[in-house]
């Protein structure tokens, strides 16, 4: 088990080899999620927002730090700290829009949490394997995708403002996913690769993220 946890993995163009230091820019790119999280902590606090906010925008932080572990340490073990910290946050800010941007209860907004869940899972599970490996298994974040751009909708019709930077992040995801597919593709001629550009880009995301958090996310009475 340790022996495959402990298998290095070589994923993105800029990693030539097993080392420590071998993909320098992927790993530095980690501080724009690490300077996005701590201007979020310091917008939250300045406004009041709360803790399940000022708790969103240290988990960007904790996105940084993964992205960066697994950027130096590339084994199979280290992956999940990079992926676990986006599946938690994803999951953390979906429930942040029913309860705070939309103003459900737990009950109601637990139910929806789950329907859309399974939904967006069945339909990433639905994505055939050809795609999934034309992509560079970046179907694998259609389900975030899929909520930004539908609370987006919903918060925005809802009439909270909020709702058109859920939007503003889903159109910058599209970017940075074309980023993502595209960095096995300029191999030849582009050694560096695009994956840098995913992490720019998604740290720009979730710092839009974390505006909208900050500047209409305080609780509401009962909440």
């Amino acid at each position: 088990m340790w022996q495959t946890l402990l298998a290095p993995v070589d994923l993105y163009c800029e990693r030539t080899g097993p080392e420590f230091w071998s993909e320098p820019v992927n790993a530095l790119t980690n501080l724009v999620f690490v300077a996005a999280g701590l201007w979020g902590v310091r917008e939250v606090r300045r406004l009041g927002t709360g803790t399940f906010a000022e708790v969103l925008a240290w988990w960007v932080v904790a996105i940084g730090i993964g992205s960066t572990i697994f950027h130096t340490f590339a084994t199979k073990g280290t992956i999940w700290a990079d992926v676990l910290p986006i599946a938690g946050f994803t999951l953390a800010y979906t429930l942040f829009n029913l309860r705070r941007f939309l103003g459900m209860r737990w009950g109601k907004a637990i139910a929806i949490f789950v329907i859309f869940y399974v939904i967006a899972g069945a339909i990433t599970f639905a994505v055939p394997d050809w795609l999934r490996q034309a992509s560079n298994g970046t179907t694998g974040y259609l389900p975030p995708f899929l909520a930004l751009a539908f609370f987006g909708a919903l918060v925005a019709a809802s009439g909270n403002r909020a709702g058109w930077y859920n939007l503003a992040g889903s159109a910058i995801f599209v970017v940075s996913v074309i980023c993502r597919m595209i960095d096995p593709l300029v191999c030849g001629s582009f050694p560096l690769g695009t994956h840098f550009l995913w992490h720019i880009f998604n740290g720009l995301m979730l710092g839009v993220l974390l505006a909208a958090v900050a500047r209409f996310g305080a609780p509401k009475a009962g909440q």
